[in-house]
């Protein structure tokens, strides 16, 4: 995985956090717990024990996936406000229903749509991108759909 990540600040800093607590906290939680099930005797039929070593499995591949990620991590600011691009926060309408919506394009590390945070990779972003305000474009979906932008937001 040498693909760039591309993430916030804010993001980037919450990548660190977990990083640092599954190093100094979890991984030690996991000793402690593969301690105690030792402890009781008889690994072969020990569930303690099984549970502690899968926990110990996922710990070290989410640490491992992180490592990866923070050494290919491309920050993004919030675009250049005069078209949508990677970090901008938009808004459009959707040109069959009127709804408008206002969303954040973000990495896939970051996004979360129930917050307004797209993929860069999704059908809408990508239809917005490079594209101004009052440009029409259409999102290339399984129903194609057209949206108007209508504002670019800038902090």
């Amino acid at each position: 995985m040498s693909e760039k990540i591309y993430v916030t600040q804010a993001g980037l800093e919450e990548l660190k956090r977990e990083y640092e607590n599954l190093i100094h906290v979890v991984r030690q939680e996991v000793i402690e717990d593969l301690r105690a099930a030792r402890a009781q005797g008889d690994l072969s039929e020990n569930a303690d024990y099984d549970a502690a070593r899968d926990r110990q499995a996922q710990v070290e591949a989410r640490i491992s996936q992180l490592d990866v990620m923070l050494k290919n991590v491309v920050i993004i600011g919030e675009g250049n406000g005069q078209t949508v691009q990677l970090g901008s926060t938009f808004t459009i309408e959707e040109q069959d229903t009127g709804d408008k919506g206002t969303y954040t394009i973000v990495g896939s590390v970051e996004a979360d749509p129930l917050s307004g945070k797209l993929s860069n990779a999704t059908p809408l972003a990508i239809a917005v991108m490079d594209h101004a305000v009052g440009e029409v474009v259409t999102v290339e979906c399984d129903e194609p759909y057209q949206v108007k932008i209508v504002d670019i937001l800038t902090k």
